[in-house]
C-alpha cells in the first residue's frame, strides 16, 4: 500500500475526532495516504473486555478535562457532549455504505458532518430525527442513506471490519496501523508520523 496509515475509528469516541482532526497534516508532512476503516467501537469494547473511562469516576473526570486540554493545544473546535455516549452504529454502517459506493469525498463530508455535530454541536446523533436533519444540511438524502446502512451486506461489512480489527489486536478507538505496527490513542499521533517517516 505504499506509505500509508490505517485509521480505525468510531465518531462516539472524542479522541478519534482530535486525531481525524490533525491526521490530515500529518499525511501531508509524510506523503501518506490515509486508508479509512470504520469499526464499531462497542463491538470492540465487549469483545476485549474493555470499559469506558468513564466507569471509573476520577478517571473520566481527568479524560474530560484532558479532552478539552488536548483540542485547545490543537487549536481543534471541541465541546463535551452531554448525550455521550452516542450510539453510532447507524452512523458507522451508513460510513461503510459511502466509502464502499460513493468514494472518499462523499465519505469525507459525511465523516465531517458526524464529527461536528457530536463534538463540536453537542447534538444527539443517535436520534433518528436529529441525524437525519444533520445529513440533510450536509448535502445527503438522509432517508436514502439511513435506509442503506440497513443492508444485510452493509452490517456485515462493518461487523467484518470489527471483528478484524479485534483480530489484531485493536481494544480501542483511534487506532491506528503502520504496516504491521500498531498505535492507540490520539496522542500517539506523534510516533505514527516517526513510523511514516521512515518509509521510503
Amino acid at each position: 500500500m505504499g506509505r500509508t496509515v490505517e485509521f480505525l475509528f468510531d465518531v462516539v469516541s472524542p479522541t478519534a475526532y482530535l486525531a481525524y482532526k490533525r491526521l490530515p497534516d500529518i499525511a501531508a508532512r509524510t506523503g501518506a495516504a490515509i486508508a479509512w476503516t470504520p469499526v464499531f467501537l462497542g463491538g470492540i469494547m465487549n469483545a476485549t473486555g474493555n470499559v469506558p473511562p468513564g466507569t471509573v469516576p476520577a478517571k473520566g473526570k481527568y479524560m474530560n478535562r484532558d479532552l478539552v486540554r488536548c483540542a485547545a493545544r490543537f487549536d481543534i473546535a471541541f465541546t463535551l457532549n452531554p448525550h455521550f455516549p452516542v450510539n453510532t452504529l447507524t452512523l458507522q454502517r451508513a460510513a461503510v455504505a459511502l466509502l464502499d459506493e460513493a468514494g472518499e469525498a462523499a465519505f469525507g463530508r459525511f465523516i465531517d458532518a458526524c464529527f461536528q455535530a457530536i463534538w463540536v454541536d453537542a447534538k444527539n446523533m443517535g436520534e433518528p430525527a436529529v441525524a437525519g436533519e444533520v445529513l440533510s444540511a450536509a448535502g445527503f438524502d438522509a432517508d436514502v442513506l439511513l435506509a442503506r446502512a440497513s443492508d444485510p451486506v452493509i452490517k456485515d461489512k462493518l461487523k467484518s471490519n470489527t471483528d478484524g480489527a479485534v483480530a489484531r489486536g485493536v481494544f480501542g478507538a483511534p487506532t491506528f496501523f503502520v504496516g504491521d505496527e500498531m498505535y492507540f490513542g490520539q496522542d500517539r499521533l506523534d510516533y505514527v508520523e516517526d513510523a511514516l517517516g521512515l518509509i521510503e
